[in-house]
């Protein structure tokens, strides 16, 4: 049998206010126990579930340089003896993909340290402030954490071609005393 206290087309979690009234009177129920709950529906479930969230300096580290990665002008993260090691580490157990960066994570805040190679042509301060908006975006986004700061440290530059391949114009470098 239909409850005919419901406003038509309801779901069965909702009761009408005191008073009766149409939808706009209608007041969600508690959820029951076991049932899944949508709680992006339901900000003020999110603030009153009880529990501790923990969130790694490598997954913090992780979204930070995939928001640098995206940056245009970005040609990698991390300094040359970092990405030199990280081909091998790739090689034996998968990709790093927090490489270059630093990030120190406390209980509302973090700092991110970017280290970058900047590809060539691209003027290097305007390259800093677009990183350092994307990360600081993506990091209070992603992660709800406040970013307190984002150091960003260009220390090197992509020239294709050169960075590639050696030129004819190279000199060799020297072997030995003859």
């Amino acid at each position: 049998m239909e409850d005919r206290n419901l406003p038509a087309g309801a779901p069965p979690a909702y009761r009408p206010a005191v008073g009766g009234g149409g939808p706009e009177a209608a007041a969600p129920l508690p959820p029951e126990p076991g049932l899944a709950v949508d709680a992006a529906a339901d900000p003020a479930l999110l603030a009153a579930t009880p529990g501790r969230t923990t969130i790694s300096d490598t997954a913090v580290a992780k979204v930070a340089a995939v928001a640098a990665r995206n940056v245009q002008g970005v040609f990698a993260l991390g300094s040359g003896a970092g990405r030199a090691l990280s081909v091998l580490r790739d090689a034996v157990a998968g990709s790093d993909l927090g490489q270059g960066v630093r990030v120190e994570v406390g209980q509302t805040q973090v700092a991110v340290d970017i280290n970058l190679v900047a590809v060539y042509g691209v003027p290097l301060q305007q390259l800093a402030n677009k990183v350092r908006a994307a990360v600081y975006t993506a990091v209070e986004e992603f992660v709800g954490l406040d970013v307190i700061e984002v150091n960003v440290e260009i220390n090197d530059v992509h020239v294709p071609g050169l960075s590639d391949a050696r030129t004819a114009t190279e000199k060799p470098a020297r072997q030995g005393t003859p």
